[in-house]
């Protein structure tokens, strides 16, 4: 790739051990970061236009947003207009991020809702792994071909997601949001493969309708309510942006991007081919968690993986503060060698956990009216903290006494420690329920750690049956084993909250517990 540094790089006076021109750590960190930076913008962008005009036709536009920005990184002969391509690039990535996820959530069934978010990662990964194949087979080109050619390819993807997009219809929460009812039918029914009489398709598409506007008479869909405080909503944004962040933070992204570097930093063999070897295996090993998402529960797979995640790291850590200076000189040591083990358990554990539960998780929990505004702060989110993963390594890896290394391990491991409490605390068990369902749980469950024993026992179609307004929610239908009395009152903020008394003279039964209307 040295006709690549040839062009891009701004710095002639920057050159490797061979005496060749190299990229600075500032010329590595802008290419690379930039892109990151675009997406917070996309992110932040996909919100409103995904409310307005839907999720299908902001994705399109995102979709050739990223094809243009392919054909000006393919036409770039200097950094500036390379730099602007990655920018529109990530301005459609940090869109995509958000209604890909989103999309999936409001249209797949309950019981393969987690395994087809989790495709929207195990896809990642594989387009991560086809990328670094075709940079292998491209790099000994003495050419611009050797960099032309894979910024190239991006538009195949590109062209492949605007296809698809075309074909397929808008999703029926969105329509039901809009009020286009028939239009909702008609898309649920496509995505069923039902007739839309038949009568579980008429009940899912009631259940969408009274959850909505049940949704309604709670207050306005602003940014400002996602952050109430003592409201469900609000607990469902900080768990949002928490996963978010917390899975930059397991440090998978240090190694995606810089493996090479920081193999080669090491004293690895053969750096290329071992970072390599960790793409593979964080493709491969998706699968696992694509498998055991719906049985195990998404609380369960997270804190596995983040035990795994902090032992591996804390050990890679350890090891090469240990061994710090044999590693360098010692090339294919023993000390290497347990590196790159336990840097393949790391990615392992990401991949089959935090890599595609987080996204799973952020699209699940946030309620309709909402959901395209709270997967965008959460996405955001991520890809501020990407940013941040991105512009840092040049100089953390860089050569001096202020260089940091693999200790930086250290701080990854200790963040993924953090995130079994996180999930402990936060995460709601969301597995084999209606989005409808998880709207109920998050206001009859208070506390996280009691969400796996929680099974739903009303629908909001049986709320508007059985009459509800703004201030209070129905009593429970004759038919149930114990009745109930309402009473308001008012949190901290002044919202105007519901409580359900069950009266337990028929014995011990579960109560509605508190209603949370803030929102």
């Amino acid at each position: 790739m040295s006709v690549f540094k040839d062009h891009f790089s701004t710095n002639q006076s920057c050159k490797d051990d061979e005496g060749h021109i190299d990229l600075c750590p500032s010329d590595s960190s802008l290419i690379v970061a930039i892109l990151s930076g675009g997406a917070v913008i996309g992110a932040l962008v996909a919100a409103p236009s995904g409310d307005s005009i839907g999720r299908r036709k902001t994705l399109l536009a995102a979709v050739t947003t990223f094809c243009v920005g392919a054909i000006f990184q393919i036409c770039a002969r200097a950094t500036p207009m390379l730099l602007v391509g990655r920018l529109l690039a990530g301005v459609a990535v940090g869109a995509i991020s958000v209604l890909v996820p989103l999309y999936q959530s409001e249209t797949a069934p309950k019981w393969i809702r987690g395994t087809i978010i989790c495709m929207y990662q195990f896809s990642i990964t594989v387009g991560i792994l086809t990328a670094t194949t075709i940079n292998v087979g491209t790099s000994n080109i003495d050419s611009d071909a050797a960099y032309r050619i894979p910024l190239g390819l991006q538009l195949v993807p590109g062209l492949i997601l605007a296809s698809g997009i075309l074909y397929l219809p808008e999703t029926p929460r969105f329509l039901v949001k809009k009020g286009r009812l028939v239009e909702a039918g008609m898309s649920l029914s496509r995505f069923r493969r039902l007739d839309m009489t038949h009568p579980a398709l008429v009940d899912e598409l009631q259940e969408i309708i009274a959850n909505h506007q049940y949704e309604l008479t709670l207050g306005h869909d602003t940014y400002k309510a996602l952050f109430a405080r003592n409201s469900s909503l609000g607990r469902r944004t900080m768990t949002g942006c928490g996963l978010q962040m917390l899975q930059q933070l397991t440090g998978i992204n240090f190694v995606m991007y810089y493996g090479t570097t920081f193999f080669s930093n090491a004293g690895v063999n053969k750096p290329f081919l071992t970072n390599l070897a960790m793409i593979i295996i964080n493709c491969v090993c998706t699968v696992p968690g694509l498998i055991v998402i719906e049985s195990w529960g998404r609380r369960k797979l997270l804190m596995a993986g983040a035990l795994g995640m902090g032992v591996s790291q804390m050990l890679i850590a350890a090891v090469y503060s240990a061994t710090e200076h044999k590693m360098e000189k010692s090339h294919g040591g023993a000390a290497n060698m347990v590196l790159v083990v336990f840097c393949a358990l790391n990615v392992f554990f990401y991949a089959s956990s935090w890599g595609p539960v987080a996204w799973v998780v952020t699209s699940e929990i946030f309620p309709l009216k909402v959901r395209a505004k709270a997967m965008s702060v959460s996405t955001t989110a991520n890809w501020l903290l990407n940013f941040g993963v991105a512009y840092a390594p040049p100089y953390i890896l860089g050569r001096g006494a202020n260089a940091f290394g693999l200790k930086i391990f250290f701080i990854w491991g200790s963040c993924c420690l953090l995130s079994i409490a996180f999930v402990w605390l936060m995460v709601y068990e969301t597995s084999k329920m209606t989005l409808e369902q998880i709207d109920e749980m998050y206001e009859r469950v208070r506390h996280a750690w009691e969400s796996p024993g929680f099974n739903p026992t009303w629908s909001f179609q049986q709320m508007q049956n059985a009459g509800w307004d703004a201030n209070a929610p129905p009593e429970q239908q004759a038919g149930d084993q114990h009745s109930a009395s309402n009473a308001n009152s008012t949190d901290d903020e002044g919202h105007e909250t519901a409580t359900i008394r069950p009266d337990n003279s028929h014995g011990s039964t579960a109560p509605m517990a508190n209603l949370d209307f803030s929102y």
